[in-house]
């Protein structure tokens, strides 16, 4: 089974919580292929704010995009970055495609400061989550309903996940690729990156 990957891009986005994930996901499907299978993801870059084209990450790094975020399509997996978010956790066109992908996502999920995206579409509920070390309190101050719990890499519950700042994007992405494809490709993603992963 192919499962759409939806990573949402954003100006301002940290580079390492969008395109981690992004590298996970894309040497996974070229260890699958070696070994002769299909890929198992299909990632599609989905980019908020005004232009369609793409986004300027943090620090200047221009990426692209696939589709604009207002023609965006469901998904099996929402990835949601971090970053400088306090525009894209208040852009109507985005809460609203979190939302639509909600109910038939196998899972949604967050690097870093993108738990502040998903508070702000209302779909983190009463089950503990994460973000940043650095943000922590402001997530609790922001969203005092929420769960939020510190010392963690990250925080799954099959459904909803979320992460720790920056580098945790790639323990819960080789995590998502050890749940949905299997502990065996994880493994040799990991490898295949040189990425010291304890497969937790």
């Amino acid at each position: 089974m192919v499962r759409r990957v939806g990573l949402l891009l954003f100006d301002e986005v940290e580079v390492l919580d969008a395109c981690g994930p992004f590298e996970v996901l894309s040497v996974a499907n070229r260890v699958a292929g070696r070994a002769g299978a299909p890929a198992p993801f299909e990632v599609v870059l989905v980019a908020a704010g005004d232009d369609a084209s793409g986004v300027r990450a943090r620090g200047g790094l221009r990426l692209g995009a696939d589709v604009h975020v207002s023609g965006a399509p469901d998904c099996d997996v929402v990835l949601v970055p971090g970053g400088v978010v306090d525009a894209v956790a208040a852009d109507a066109a985005v809460l609203a495609w979190l939302r639509r992908c909600r109910p038939g996502a196998e899972v949604v999920a967050s690097v870093c400061t993108g738990a502040f995206v998903l508070a702000a579409a209302g779909l983190l509920d009463e089950r503990p989550v994460t973000t940043h070390w650095e943000d922590l309190d402001e997530l609790r101050a922001a969203h005092p309903a929420l769960d939020v719990v510190d010392g963690v890499r990250f925080v799954d519950h099959g459904d909803l996940a979320t992460s720790a700042g920056i580098s945790a994007g790639l323990d819960l992405a080789l995590h998502l690729v050890a749940r949905l494809a299997g502990d065996d490709l994880a493994v040799a993603t990991a490898r295949q990156m040189d990425y010291a992963w304890d497969g937790s």
